[in-house]
């Protein structure tokens, strides 16, 4: 069987909502990483076998298969083929699973997986906002979870988790306040400058950092009011231990091992295993955690083996209930900051998340990865990478 490996990733720069990068096409915006891929690597973008491309919000300019529309945009030959998929928060990690599975399956040689979500020009819940549709779950959904209190927005998963998992609003603070602590330093030290594409901003200046980072400390979060449920309820999330409404993309190169030496380039990792997992809708932040014991079940590997490990910050009692169910070393876990600093695009995420953990399994001289990220609807995606060279 053909070992899938990773040659190249990169991501832009990920922008507040009504940001730096609020006039930016989805479609340009994602044009841009495919042509980086290319411009860093000499690939003649003819032998792509196909993109594909995670997107949630699947309308307006992100509607009619934004994949194959970005390929077209990037100036690449009509005869390369994309297609767009949506899996919720972990869209893109699934278009890297799919892309890496189609090559070691043999149907493909080289292929591309990439996400894009301009979340200032295409809004979470866009998809669903047109009052002449139902809502989209459908009465008998509906009437499945009504005894357990109904179906709730992901903001009341994150409170259910918490209730679940005894995590206090101190806690989740205080992640809060690592995960910008940590990206701060990450940029500080230049550890996002192999990943990041610099793009021009809405003014026409040169984007080269991250625009989520912001002075964070557990006074200024302590006077934010809970965004979902009631201080009186005992509401805890708020927009300082959440992720941020972000717009980005983000690409990743794969082909065979065999294809990459035929073409001279030097795979900087290879897939090792790859898990999917589901749970209760209801708390649908937590099917990461079956997820990432299957993946390491199947790599035969334990957590104390990840040597790097990006877990998607999409709320911090996400991550707390997933720590304390999997006992990582937190040392090893989003060592650069989160989507909570840095933003969860959506379907950008699971490719930047990828991008980011290749390039932090570099600099640390780490061997194994692990990704793990929830998804809406009581999903998760779960990957194990290794490192090379």
């Amino acid at each position: 069987m053909p070992t899938a490996v990773i040659v190249d990733a990169i991501r832009t720069p990920l922008g507040r909502r009504n940001g730096r990068l609020k006039d930016w096409h989805p479609v340009d915006l994602a044009a841009e990483t495919l042509r980086a891929l290319i411009d860093r690597t000499g690939v003649d973008p003819g032998l792509v076998d196909d993109v594909v491309m995670g997107c949630v919000m699947q309308v307006g300019e992100q509607a009619a298969n934004i994949g194959r529309n970005a390929v077209l945009a990037a100036g690449w030959p009509d005869s390369v083929p994309g297609t767009t998929i949506d899996r919720q928060c972990g869209s893109s990690q699934q278009a890297a699973h799919f892309a890496a599975q189609g090559v070691m399956a043999g149907a493909y040689d080289i292929v591309v997986a990439a996400g894009v979500e301009v979340m200032t020009r295409v809004p979470m819940g866009a998809s669903f906002m047109d009052a002449r549709f139902g809502f989209p779950f459908g009465p008998t959904i509906a009437d499945r979870y009504q005894s357990d209190g109904g179906l709730v927005p992901q903001g009341m998963s994150a409170e259910l988790v918490a209730d679940l998992w005894n995590i206090s609003r101190e806690d989740m603070d205080a992640y809060g306040v690592r995960s910008q602590t940590y990206a701060a330093r990450a940029t500080a030290e230049g550890r996002f400058e192999r990943e990041i594409l610099p793009v021009m901003d809405a003014v026409g200046k040169i984007m080269t950092v991250d625009e989520g980072l912001r002075e964070t400390t557990m006074e200024s979060l302590g006077m934010l009011k809970p965004a979902f449920r009631s201080l009186e309820d005992g509401g805890r999330v708020t927009a300082g231990n959440s992720s941020q409404i972000t717009d980005g993309a983000s690409a990743v190169l794969i082909m065979s091992e065999q294809k990459a030496l035929e073409l001279g380039l030097t795979p900087r990792a290879r897939f090792v295993d790859f898990a999917l997992a589901a749970a209760d809708p209801r708390i649908m932040l937590t099917a990461s955690m079956p997820a990432t014991r299957k993946v390491l079940a199947r790599a035969g590997l334990t957590i104390d083996d990840m040597d790097v490990m990006e877990v998607n910050e999409a709320f911090a009692s996400a991550v707390l209930a997933w720590e304390q169910e999997l006992h990582p070393d937190m040392d090893r876990v989003n060592v650069n900051g989160g989507a909570i600093a840095l933003g969860h695009p959506l379907g950008c995420s699971g490719t930047r998340l990828m991008t980011t953990l290749l390039c932090e399994l570099e600099r640390s001289g780490g061997r194994y990865g692990l990704q793990a990220m929830c998804e809406g609807g009581g999903m998760a995606n779960a990957t194990v990478i290794e490192r090379l060279g």
